[in-house]
């Protein structure tokens, strides 16, 4: 067996590890995390076994989650963007400016560059952020991480604790343990042959999409793909719990590579501050979705929700067990997730321009 199969094995073996130990003490979304964490340790304690983690493996998960993410994209969701789009673009660009102004304040008192502190503080995923990071010269990708998993873990905690306690009305006193065992895994029923049509697809797309230079082509393309398809009328099955968990293994196995923790320079203060960001921006999402009940007829609950800087599965997993309007939820993540994926990286792109083109003149 050549040196890099041995490698290649020995990385997949501590990426399920971590996920399996994740899962046993029933940490948050085990099978990112665990794998992340997992190979962080091993690269930076066995020297004798270096990790090897292909791009092109990262690039399938990708392609998993595109498919998963478009799939929420039907007719009726089209039709509920439409009616409620201003408070949609409203809401979205404002809560980009609390990012805005929150990374601001964390890059001035952390010393960290205002660039790398954007990056980690936008709420667009870690999935979606990391990838747009690596493709924009200078942003420190460990500091990246490191705020989009604080705050995506201050997310997962602390949203559930928020929706079902009695600051919001509607919850139907159900716990938070519910939420985490309500998903049911999708079956292999009516799985083929549909999916390979979408399968075929969605790697096209994602190809095509690299080579035309798209933000994150390996998530958006799939995404497209899978969108235009559903709204044809070629409807496709939600995936196995399998699929989604081998996704997040071999996403999170390529992020814990990326990450260099001794280059985090004053470890104390940024986990300090990535609390307080992460902490900053669940309250500016409660104020918006206070500003969204009086825009229009939703509940708190499903307001929060929709705005809430999380993941869009966990958020409507937990939309569902909290009787929240899940087309509204879905719709405000799904807008949020395509408008920083089509206009924040070239907008951020001109930002980071412009202050390079000004900094030789200011030094």
């Amino acid at each position: 067996m050549s040196s890099k199969a041995v490698r290649l094995i020995y990385t997949l073996f501590c990426g399920i590890i971590g996920a399996i130990i994740f899962q046993w003490i029933h940490m948050p979304i085990p099978w990112l995390l665990g794998p992340m964490i997992c190979t962080l340790i091993a690269s930076k304690s066995f020297k004798r076994v270096k990790p090897l983690w292909p791009p092109v493996l990262r690039n399938a998960g990708m392609i998993i989650i595109g498919y998963t993410v478009g799939l929420s994209f039907t007719l009726e969701t089209l039709q509920q963007i439409g009616r409620q789009l201003p408070s949609m673009i409203l809401l979205t660009v404002l809560l980009l400016l609390c990012s805005l102004m929150i990374a601001s304040l964390v890059s001035l008192l952390s010393g960290v560059p205002f660039p790398t502190v954007l990056m980690g503080s936008i709420p667009g995923g870690l999935t979606q952020m990391i990838p747009l990071a690596e493709e924009i010269k200078g942003i420190d990708i460990t500091v990246v991480t490191f705020l989009q998993v604080s705050r995506l873990m201050m997310i997962i905690f602390f949203v559930p604790l928020l929706v079902f306690s009695p600051l919001f009305e509607g919850a139907g006193g159900k716990t938070v343990e519910g939420v985490v065992h309500s998903a049911a895994a999708a079956s292999w029923e009516g799985l083929f042959p549909h999916i390979i049509v979408f399968a075929v697809l969605c790697t096209l797309f994602a190809i095509v999409g690299q080579r035309f230079k798209f933000p994150t082509a390996y998530l958006l393309g799939p995404m497209i793909a899978t969108v235009l398809l559903n709204l044809s009328g070629y409807t496709g099955h939600a995936l196995p719990t399998v699929f989604l968990n081998a996704s997040q293994l071999v996403i999170g196995i390529y992020v814990g590579m990326l990450l260099k923790p001794e280059q985090l320079g004053n470890k104390l203060r940024i986990i300090i501050l990535a609390i307080f960001s992460g902490a900053s921006l669940i309250v500016c999402s409660i104020g918006l979705s206070l500003l969204l009940t009086k825009l229009h007829t939703v509940s708190m609950v499903t307001a929060f929700l929709g705005l809430a800087p999380g993941g869009m599965d966990q958020m409507g997993i937990i939309a569902k067990e909290a009787g929240a309007d899940l087309s509204v939820v879905i719709c405000y993540q799904l807008f949020r997730t395509l408008f920083i994926f089509l206009a924040v990286p070239p907008l951020l792109k001109a930002i980071f321009k412009a202050m390079a083109r000004k900094q030789p003149s200011g030094s």
